[in-house]
């Protein structure tokens, strides 16, 4: 009896807590923290809209411009400016960094080098020396954080110990045998300096078609694709491009030299500017972790229909970002760079690429949406594709087409090419001299504009 009673007393305590603590029984939802926009740097906040797609007055091309339609795009974040030569540089040289600490590491486990001394400061980290207990865990159990069937995968990398390019200083014959795997060979040497082979800097990127499985109702894991992509940006297409011409000085120099760091990278195909992509979003990922914040959606290449609503600028009917229909301003200044005036390409100021942050931006604050470098998009190309793809967010993309939607126009195009309804099309594994690109991220909520006008973090 004085059990049952005890038992009475503990349950109508638990009820009156309940009561007192969940508002009288009411559903109030999980408790979570206030969520702040946060504006990625270098980005402007597109809010979402309608707009007319397409070109609304003659197609003198009658091949690629498709009909107008009128489409609905969400909220996104766009890159300002193309992607610089200096920002892609950041991206080769992670991945060339991560395979060389992955072959001094490796090569330290089959010496059984001393952690303190030599190659071995570079090991790969161990159970012991993690400090993260589930990867403590993990490294204990399986050996990696990855594949569990390769002893390798997802092995911690040390970066804690700079890397050493000065063949004078390296600390030992092994290290100089990892640095050596990672160049040409000796009889490709040139006036004695060693180069890299960039042939050897490949990322692996891992993505998951989640719209095809969601398709066909089957699970995530039957679509998840592995590429090998080499990264490094094709610095021939200088010369590729353009039969019978000099221009072997941007071929050696425009990708390394600091003199182009802020002038669009080119060279890239389309799987190159995923790969960027996909580096950014894992780069911005770590950084939120460390500050215990949540995720973010994943950087991409634009839409088409994105990419044009975005270079509209808020505008309807322009041919061009500024508005139109004129390429110069009052004073006689070209408002972008292209190939004006019969071909005269220095009137605009640029006879090649312009820095990525030249001319004047539209409403958006976006730099070159017309001309300097022709931006690759996700969509995939067909002539007839504004009639069947969706009025609302549309992307007709598939991965068996190789022919990827280029917008924008180039610093080779003539003015029609860089209006802002204007398409053209690349085979995604061709890279030019003339082809960029910049990226984009979902908006984080529903009401852009109010937080366009109150600022964000």
């Amino acid at each position: 009896m004085k059990k049952l009673m005890a038992f009475s007393i503990a349950l109508v305590l638990l009820v009156s807590s309940c009561g007192n603590n969940y508002q009288r029984g009411e559903v109030i939802g999980v408790k979570g923290h206030t969520w702040h926009p946060y504006k990625p740097y270098g980005m402007s906040l597109i809010p979402g809209g309608a707009f007319i797609m397409g070109k609304q007055n003659e197609d003198k091309a009658y091949s690629i411009n498709a009909p107008t339609k009128t489409v609905t795009v969400r909220s996104f974040y766009m890159d300002e400016t193309e992607i610089t030569n200096a920002e892609y540089r950041e991206f080769v040289n992670y991945v060339r960094d991560s395979i060389i600490r992955y072959r001094l590491a490796t090569l330290a486990e089959e010496m059984e080098a001393s952690p303190k001394k030599g190659i071995g400061k570079y090991m790969f980290k161990t159970g012991d020396t993690v400090k993260n207990a589930y990867n403590k865990y993990m490294m204990n159990t399986y050996g990696s954080l990855g594949n569990p069937d390769d002893e390798n995968a997802g092995k911690i990398l040390n970066w804690k110990v700079p890397l050493i390019f000065d063949t004078n200083k390296f600390p030992d014959e092994y290290y100089a045998e990892v640095m050596d795997s990672m160049y040409l060979p000796i009889e490709e040497t040139q006036d004695g300096t060693r180069m890299f082979d960039v042939n050897k800097f490949v990322y692996k990127l891992r993505w998951v078609d989640a719209g095809e499985a969601a398709r066909k109702g089957e699970k995530r894991s039957k679509h998840v694709k592995d590429t090998i992509i080499k990264v490094y940006p094709d610095t021939t297409v200088w010369v590729r491009d353009f039969a019978y011409a000099y221009n072997e000085p941007m071929h050696d120099d425009y990708f390394w030299h600091d003199a182009y760091s802020d002038y669009p990278v080119v060279g890239v195909n389309w799987y190159q500017a995923n790969a960027f992509a996909d580096y950014r979003t894992k780069k911005m990922t770590w950084f939120l972790r460390t500050k215990k914040r949540q995720p973010l959606h994943r950087f991409r290449l634009p839409t088409e229909a994105e990419w044009e609503y975005a270079a509209r600028g808020g505008m309807e009917g322009n041919d061009y970002p500024w508005g139109g229909p004129y390429t110069m301003n009052e004073k006689g200044c070209f408002l972008a760079n292209f190939k004006p005036l019969r071909g005269d390409y220095g009137s605009d100021q640029s006879v090649f690429t312009a820095k990525a942050k030249s001319y004047f931006p539209n409403a958006y604050n976006l730099y070159n949406m017309a001309g300097n470098v022709a931006e690759w998009t996700a969509s995939s190309y067909y002539p007839d594709s504004y009639y069947f793809g969706a009025s609302f967010n549309p992307d007709v993309h598939q991965r068996s087409n190789k022919r990827k939607i280029i917008r924008g126009g180039s610093w080779k195009d003539v003015k029609y090419f860089i209006q802002v309804h204007s398409r053209a099309y690349e085979y995604a594994d061709t890279a030019r001299s003339y082809i960029g690109f910049r990226c984009v991220q979902d908006f984080m909520g529903i009401n852009a504009r109010k937080v366009s006008r109150k600022g964000q973090q």
